[in-house]
């Protein structure tokens, strides 16, 4: 193979959701470890993995029960003041993997790590690899022992890559741990929780207003939590709302368990598809929704950015806030032009890529993860005028262009308003703005 694999997204519709080229599908091949893909394949060096996930439960401490080399990626991560005292290791040899041995050890050091903290940890959250899924581990029965030992929670977190193209992926499956220990409270009818990432919206996004003109006083999130008192009050949520389809999972198992209804919106940069859900949010919880000001001010920045620079032509990386399939048919409805999109396809963003291939049909689809990558190469037929993600940037390095990856979520018409701002910036400037 002498060139980068890519699919026009004309070519997947016509293979259709069912026969996908494997080329394109990660569990089909060997994965490629590139520079762009360094979030994606190590979440405890960039961005919110497993391990980082795991800690955003106010108060907790993390013990990696982990060969060697699955510690040493997250020694990055603990090394920064503020997981600094929160993340522990127990490392296994080769004769732990062998006879699970470890699984002896893991009750003693839960109780060393809970004996080195000033403070009583709120829960402690054992993160657990790929060694201890093939071992076939009862980490739930390891948990409770724990737990009779320390008399505080302590909460298995699945660190098991062999399960991302599962049922019950790992980012899915840490969700539900970190709101496990939320315990039935009486519902109010002003509370509202906002599920789906580990860090807060946008200070201002119109959705904390739209909610509060509707009579909630207390919007929570995990990430505004600032001690395990206030997580505990989640559960007086009236509703929750679900922001990424990740969360859905934990969503699904609250309102289970705690009576907790739920209500699911879609990140999206189309003003139109903004408007329409923030409708439909109305509708379900009772209550009406005037955006007529956040839409203009929104439709106003791209407007104002397709004036200035015309319908340019970008390429759309995954290693950013949002889907990439999804940012490239916003753009296309908003008349600039997708040469590439690099990300991961799958059923749930198909349905993107047939709306792409009936505005865009010769548009390039890569995957990130594919070894042929290797030989990606940039032309002057490939380049575009402006690129967004990371892993974007890093295949057009002199292209003006923005990482969109920052802690800070981008949502509704707010997220689109700072996004055509931000590559406005970027197009005076030229060139990547790192």
């Amino acid at each position: 193979m002498s060139k980068a694999v890519f699919y026009t997204a004309e070519e997947v519709v016509k293979r259709g959701k069912e026969n996908i080229p494997s080329e394109l599908l990660s569990s089909k091949n060997l994965v490629y470890s590139s520079p762009a893909t360094l979030a994606y394949n190590s979440p405890g060096a960039q961005g919110f993995g497993v391990k980082r996930a795991g800690l955003a439960l106010p108060g907790s401490v993390m013990l990696l029960v982990a060969p060697r080399c699955c510690g040493r990626n997250t020694a990055a991560m603990s090394g920064d003041g503020e997981y600094a005292d929160r993340m522990y290791y127990l490392l296994q040899d080769e004769t732990d993997i062998v006879t699970g041995r470890h699984l002896y050890k893991i009750v003693d050091a839960v109780k060393e790590v809970c004996a080195l903290q000033e403070k009583k940890p709120s829960a402690v959250m054992i993160c657990i690899t790929c060694v201890d899924a093939l071992l076939g581990t009862d980490m739930e029965r390891v948990c409770r022992k724990c737990e009779e030992a320390v008399n505080i929670p302590v909460v298995p977190c699945y660190m098991y890559a062999l399960t991302r193209e599962g049922r019950l992926p790992p980012m899915v499956s840490v969700r539900k741990s970190i709101y496990s220990l939320l315990k039935k409270a009486k519902r109010k009818g002003d509370a509202v929780n906002i599920l789906g990432y580990f860090s807060p919206l946008q200070s201002d996004c119109e959705l904390y207003s739209i909610l509060q003109k509707a009579g909630v006083k207390n919007i929570r999130e995990i990430a505004r939590c600032t001690d395990f008192a206030q997580y505990e009050k989640m559960a007086e949520a009236n509703f929750n709302l679900v922001l990424h389809p990740e969360a859905r999972y934990a969503a699904a198992d609250l309102e289970k368990r705690l009576g907790i209804p739920y209500i699911e919106l879609t990140r999206s940069y189309d003003i139109e598809k903004i408007r329409k859900q923030y409708f439909l949010l109305g509708q379900a919880a009772g209550f009406s929704v005037d955006d007529t000001k956040e839409y203009e001010e929104a439709a106003k920045a791209v407007t104002s950015f397709r004036n200035e620079y015309g319908m340019i032509s970008f390429s759309v990386g995954e290693w950013l806030n949002g889907d990439p399939f999804e940012i490239a048919l916003s753009l296309l409805r908003y008349g600039f032009a997708v040469k590439e999109i690099f990300g991961t396809l799958g059923e749930g963003n198909f349905v993107y890529v047939k709306k792409i291939a009936a505005l865009s049909p010769e548009t390039k689809i890569y995957s990130n993860l594919s070894p042929t990558m290797l030989m990606y190469e940039e032309t002057e037929e490939n380049t575009p005028h402006a690129v967004l993600g990371k892993d974007a940037m890093f295949y057009h390095k002199t292209t003006p262009g923005i990482p969109w990856n920052g802690e800070e979520q981008f949502f509704g018409y707010a997220g689109v308003k700072k996004l055509f701002l931000s590559l406005a910036e970027a197009m005076k400037k030229g060139g990547n703005k790192k």
